[in-house]
């Protein structure tokens, strides 16, 4: 396993991330401790959570992933880099949601609750606020880490605009600066590479990207034309409404079509789906980390399988990239 530095940080993660939005209702408790059994073992040192997880679930849901992973980190806290977020939903209530200051302050010691720690290396913002002052969002994150209960800050699905002005208010005000943006990015999906790559390379942000498979799109699982399964990240409802807006995302024929090429690419040249996907992802420019997940500890397999791989070839990379090119430009682009 390599060991990169998160952003212009001295904090060495693993170029892979477990990413458990799946623990408390895809997984069981059982199986999400054999799935972080597995990644420790591949010498993983970084878990990604949030707050608003498990993925699919109800607010009576939400949080179990946290206690999931703060029962199973109970005697080896010291041993891993440990990111959860904020932002979400949490309950009915108006002000249990949002990156105000009053949220942000309750969140981070509910999450410290059901992770059993008392501190948080990586503290991220889940989503941007715009009903929210950016001023009063990075103060309360500078507050945090000066309490000792946050070490980095880090933000999710923001753009290249909203990093950069809370980069230059963290400047101006002497706050502790973003460590890393946590953006989607696969083979499907590559609009960072526009403006927020260029940016976080310029200004020492690293870059911690989910979505490597598509939502299982890229593992050849899914065929055109069938109807969507149960208990996938298609058909997931909740608080959020999950499987609707993956559906949106690449539940599209463009994208089948995509996938068919990338199949048949794969399997000319004797190639992994899954393990191809993460690969490409984790030797791009400015990627610190590859958020890899499952359902069942086994599907992790051929995303750690990247690992043991060098980065893809020139050729390669030049047929990999017409996927993304020849795929028509949309306006959501959530």
């Amino acid at each position: 396993m390599e060991f990169r530095s998160l952003g212009s940080s001295g904090l060495k993660v693993s170029s892979l991330c477990m990413g458990t939005m799946t623990f408390g209702n895809q997984a069981d408790k059982k199986t999400s401790f054999a799935m972080l059994d597995r990644a420790w073992e591949a010498g993983i040192n970084f878990i990604d959570t949030a707050d608003g997880y498990p993925l699919g679930g109800s607010f009576e849901q939400l949080g179990s992933t946290e206690s999931f992973i703060g029962e199973w980190l109970r005697t080896r806290r010291d041993k891993f880099v440990l990111a959860t977020k904020c932002f979400m939903p949490m309950g009915p209530n108006v002000n249990e949601r949002g990156l105000s200051r009053k949220h942000i302050m309750e969140a981070v010691e509910n999450s410290l609750r059901r992770l059993n720690t008392d501190y948080l290396d990586l503290y991220q913002a889940h989503q941007f606020d715009p009903e929210t002052p950016i001023e009063e969002t990075m103060r309360a994150f500078d507050d945090l880490v000066r309490q000792g209960k946050v070490r980095y800050i880090g933000v999710s699905n923001w753009k290249a605009w909203q990093v950069m002005k809370g980069l230059s208010l963290a400047e101006n005000k002497n706050y502790v600066r973003i460590n890393s943006v946590q953006p989607r990015y696969n083979l499907l999906f590559r609009l960072i590479e526009e403006e927020l790559v260029p940016l976080c390379l310029s200004e020492g942000v690293g870059i911690i990207s989910y979505n490597p498979l598509a939502g299982g799109m890229l593992t050849g699982r899914y065929q055109p034309g069938q109807t969507v399964e149960e208990n996938t990240r298609f058909s997931l409802g909740g608080v959020y409404q999950a499987g609707i807006l993956y559906k949106e995302r690449y539940w599209q024929e463009p994208v089948f079509a995509a996938v068919e090429r990338y199949r048949a690419w794969c399997r000319e040249n004797a190639y992994d789906m899954a393990t191809t996907a993460v690969r490409w992802v984790m030797h791009q420019p400015g990627i610190t980390s590859v958020i890899v997940g499952a359902s069942r500890p086994e599907q992790l397999d051929a995303s750690l399988a990247a690992t043991d791989l060098p980065p893809l070839g020139a050729k390669d990379i030049n047929w990999l990239s017409d996927l993304w090119f020849s795929l028509p430009r949309r306006q959501d682009n959530r």
